[in-house]
């Protein structure tokens, strides 16, 4: 929570000195319902698995269960590769989510934000929380990841989901040199373009190599960073931002068409 605190405070206030691009709606109207959807997740993560992935990954080296209980690496090896191994299971997640109507219509909550900020990386449906749990939980148990391992990478993971979510203007040099290895706000902001054929594209949130490997990179939105629309083609008014529809909204269909993976609702 210390991290969490420190890197949102940090990224709040670069986004206010150097923003990236204009809002289409102002904190005001986006960031309380944000924040009350994301209080609804934790507490309802905490409820259903209260020992978190390390309490699972203590579970599965208790039992002796797992490729990494089984194979013996130093623990810099361990290390490594299980946070690639985690980092990559993300990914594959996420591309599910857009791929499986079901799954499209929980993720879609994140997606119908007109603006794209360090808040929108805490924007998630408590039902795609709850799929994103268990999936990682199953990960860290077959593959017995240590819980130390299981720790650093959610920590890691949620600061980099609020670095690439931030709206905040690197230079270009620093862009580039840093997306060889992660995922930078600009190559990020390409996945929440309101165009289908980029919606779809750039899945990572830690590293960035897998959406290179998969040929799903796309370098830059076809209407510049500044001239893209954000979002969904509905639910971008301000009161489509309050907590109740945002948790209604998985129940309901796009009035048009809209971007997702699988056409207009998504399915």
């Amino acid at each position: 929570m210390g991290v969490f605190a420190a890197v949102f405070a940090s990224l709040a206030l670069l986004e206010t000195l150097a923003p990236r691009r204009q809002p289409a709606l102002s904190r005001r109207d986006r960031w309380p319902g944000e924040a009350a959807i994301f209080v609804v997740c934790a507490v309802l993560g905490r409820l259903v698995l209260p020992v978190g992935l390390a309490g699972v990954a203590l579970f599965a080296d208790r039992l002796g269960f797992g490729v990494f209980n089984l194979v013996k690496l130093p623990a810099w090896g361990v290390g490594l590769a299980a946070f690639v191994l985690l980092d990559l299971s993300v990914w594959a997640q996420h591309v599910l989510m857009h791929r499986v109507p079901l799954l499209w219509r929980m993720h879609r909550v994140h997606h119908s934000d007109p603006h794209i900020d360090v808040m929108t990386a805490l924007r998630f449906h408590p039902a795609e929380t709850l799929v994103s749990l268990f999936w990682k939980g199953a990960v860290v148990f077959v593959f017995g990841i240590p819980a130390w391992a299981a720790f650093i990478f959610e920590v890691a993971l949620n600061a980099f989901a609020q670095f690439n979510h931030a709206n905040w203007k690197l230079s270009p040099r620093a862009d580039s040199l840093l997306r060889k290895l992660v995922v930078t706000p600009d190559m990020h902001r390409v996945h929440h373009s309101v165009e289908r054929h980029e919606v779809n594209r750039n899945f990572g949130f830690c590293l960035s190599v897998w959406d290179r490997l998969f040929r799903l990179y796309k370098e830059r939105p076809d209407a510049g960073h500044e001239g893209m629309t954000i979002g969904q083609t509905d639910w971008r008014g301000a009161g489509d931002q309050a907590p109740l529809p945002l948790l209604m909204q998985p129940l309901k269909s796009p009035g048009r068409q809209s971007s997702t993976g699988r056409g207009a609702s998504g399915s």
